[in-house]
């Protein structure tokens, strides 16, 4: 199965207490996609763990996208997408 997504941008920058958004297109007929979190040594989480500050939406026809209002240290990790469960699968093991 194609589980292509486009996410944008690649890489996101940013200081304490900025806001800071991030776009991803899902695959042509994925109405939704999944957002995952990964710092540096830590375990792959999905956002569903960090809703407090986080926020994702996806309009329909419109691309999907990860909010946080307020940026904090703790923040810096490697955000991505994934329009299904089994691609995050095959690059969480690799």
């Amino acid at each position: 199965m194609d589980t292509e997504v486009t996410q944008s941008p690649s890489h996101l920058l940013k200081g304490k207490d900025q806001r800071a958004k991030m776009d991803c297109v899902p695959k042509k007929g994925h109405s939704y996609v999944y957002w995952y979190h990964k710092k540096l040594e830590e375990a792959l989480e999905n956002t569903a763990m960090f809703k407090q500050r986080f926020s994702a939406e996806c309009p329909q026809n419109s691309p999907c996208s990860l909010e946080i209002n307020s940026t904090e240290a703790a923040d810096s990790a490697l955000c991505f997408c994934a329009s299904s469960q089994s691609t995050v699968l095959r690059v969480s093991s690799s």
